[in-house]
């Protein structure tokens, strides 16, 4: 008996500064039903379950698993997948439910719920993530991936009734974290003038941001403050600052880098809050913070914690008010007005723009008598 050859058809992308080569067989290409129904998705399981398909989720994995992707990155790769087999202008359906094909088969548990015509895309999380709609189902609790493609057509979550389908692959929960930035194509950088002055003389700085990371933080959740300070810079846009910063450090002690860094954060980029800059409330990463025109407290926040982690390593706690959030540091010493948190003193480091020309250990008059919050303390791993 001769054995079976499959067709299949072969597809290159470029995702960031690789590409990523599949094939993907014809008895997975599959025709759907643009109307969303569980019936429809029952119908595509089953037949694409029959499919030879497992060629693709190899290469899915073993892409992840060479170039360390985490899972938003990775969830990134997959929507690019999907738009190359079932471009998402022509059936929208389709697209999401392979989409959610490729994602539980290579392992996480993602759901589908069918409502109001509309087909809902979610995967299991367990971290403290807001401003997105949610889903229970067993105690568990299942983000929303895609609600952000029907804007003010999204309905709230009980309009939408679960598929129960059972994927045996799809066992994991999804992270948002971001602990490792993909690499651009060095042709997609631009450079970026900066400068601030700092005691009397100009420092001028040639940044190198990329557009890239505007994209990869589009429908970004709003994820914890211990994630968001975390979330590093892109090789290039790290090789342009970081090197010159430390350089510039150099002949300072501790505290004075500190202030410094601390001075750059504060006058080297335009403020303006979010809702006038973005009309709503959207944390940027650090390099989101160094590419964009303006940025606000929680931006300059995160930027002045990495910095300072990055440079000095030292203890850190981040304090919300009502309005505004602001940094602290642990040096050897307190310096001016300190805080005590667990036992330890922090001296107040504010990285944004305040009407007073605040020093280290200077907390603005109008937050003096105004109750915070620790909202992320880091601790360096001795």
């Amino acid at each position: 008996m001769l054995p079976t050859i499959s067709k299949g058809q072969n597809y290159a992308f470029d995702f960031y500064d690789r590409t990523f080569n599949f094939s993907i067989d014809t008895s997975a290409i599959l025709q759907v039903d643009e109307k969303a129904s569980g019936l429809e998705v029952a119908k595509f399981y089953k037949n694409i379950s029959l499919s030879n398909y497992t060629n693709l989720i190899s290469s899915l994995k073993a892409y992840q698993e060479k170039h360390h992707l985490n899972d938003w990155i990775y969830y990134q790769l997959v929507r690019k997948t999907a738009e190359y087999i079932s471009p998402k202008s022509e059936n929208y359906f389709r697209y999401t439910l392979y989409k959610w094909f490729l994602l539980s088969k290579c392992g996480y548990d993602a759901r589908l719920a069918i409502g109001n015509n509309q087909v809902i895309f979610y995967v299991r999380n367990e971290e403290d993530i807001s401003d997105i709609p949610f889903f229970t189902i067993d105690n568990k609790k299942y983000m929303c991936l895609n609600y952000h493609d029907y804007g003010k057509l999204f309905k709230q979550a009980d309009v939408y009734k679960p598929v129960e389908i059972s994927i045996p692959e799809a066992k994991n929960s999804f992270s948002y974290k971001v602990t490792r930035m993909p690499d651009f194509k060095p042709e997609s950088y631009e450079e970026k003038d900066v400068q601030f002055s700092y005691k009397q003389k100009i420092f001028h700085f040639k940044l190198k941001v990329s557009e890239d990371v505007q994209a990869i933080f589009k429908n970004y959740p709003g994820v914890t403050f211990e994630n968001y300070f975390n979330i590093p810079l892109s090789r290039e846009t790290y090789s342009s600052l970081i090197p010159i910063l430390k350089e510039n450090l150099k002949q300072l002690d501790q505290k004075n880098g500190v202030d410094y860094l601390m001075r750059f954060t504060r006058y080297a980029f335009l403020y303006e809050n979010d809702e006038q800059n973005f009309g709503m409330e959207k944390r940027l990463s650090p390099e989101q913070t160094l590419l964009n025109k303006y940025s606000d407290c929680d931006d300059r926040a995160a930027l002045f914690f990495y910095l300072v982690k990055e440079i000095y390593n030292l203890p850190m706690i981040a304090l919300l008010y009502p309005t505004h959030l602001t940094m602290a540091v642990q040096f050897d010493k307190p310096v001016g007005e300190s805080i005590v948190y667990k036992g330890k003193n922090y001296s107040f480091c504010e990285p944004t723009p305040q009407s007073e020309d605040l020093k280290i250990g200077q907390i603005s008059t109008k937050l003096k008598n105004i109750k915070y919050e620790v909202v992320y303390a880091y601790e360096p791993i001795k």
